[in-house]
């Protein structure tokens, strides 16, 4: 799903010009990329605002409208107020919607509660929760998700381990990458019998000496 945006086009560059804009609650932005030069735009800040919830923002396409025409982009960095915590800037790339892009989503597992290493007394070590992966933008997912139900103790998920689109592959380096393990001790399941081969054989071993001492 793209998100559609329609931006001023800003004459003024500089630092006097961008709090000129922040004190109309508007927002200045650039848009950079694609061997193209640069172009600095203002947004809507109360629009742009309510942007932020959106889930996984910055895999989605913005498709931005300027009086200069059209532009296909993706959102690289939001830079913050240090005090107020207010969207000062904002910086998108331009893609061709026809090439593969590089883009970093989150993972998320699932069934945790009915896992079976879970049950057994395991312990969940989630400890990568994005993943690298390369493909169009519109095939990008939101999130990877990573169903522990089958999971026993000792057990990874790892990057060739996970379920992508098609169309969608690993980037560089991910395939190695364990994402979630289940750590923890399995039980021995010769305990029980060693404890009870020990516990008929101790009678044989305390008798022995009664008979010896009748001798």
């Amino acid at each position: 799903m793209s998100i559609k945006l329609k931006a001023e086009i800003r004459n003024a560059a500089g630092k006097g010009a961008a709090r000129s804009i922040r004190k109309n609650k508007n927002i200045p932005a650039v848009i950079y990329g694609e061997k193209k030069a640069p172009v600095a735009i203002e947004l809507n800040g109360r629009d742009f605002q309510m942007l932020l919830q959106t889930p996984s923002l910055r895999t989605k396409l913005f498709e931005i409208d300027t009086a200069n025409g059209h532009e296909d982009a993706m959102l690289m960095d939001i830079q913050y107020h240090p005090v107020t915590d207010n969207v000062i800037h904002a910086d998108f790339k331009r893609i061709d919607v026809k090439k593969p892009v590089n883009v970093s989503v989150p993972v998320e597992v699932i069934n945790v509660e009915t896992s079976k290493g879970i049950k057994l007394g395991g312990v969940l070590n989630f400890a990568v929760r994005k993943v690298a992966l390369r493909g169009l933008v519109h095939d990008i997912p939101e999130k990877i998700t990573v169903d522990l139900t089958n999971l026993n103790i000792g057990d990874s998920v790892h990057g060739s381990d996970l379920v992508l689109p098609a169309g969608v592959e690993l980037g560089l380096h991910q395939a190695e990458l364990a994402f979630a393990t289940i750590g923890g001790k399995m039980a021995d399941e010769d305990t029980p019998k060693a404890a009870a081969a020990a516990a008929a054989a101790a009678p044989a071993a305390t008798a022995a000496p009664a008979a010896d001492a009748k001798k």
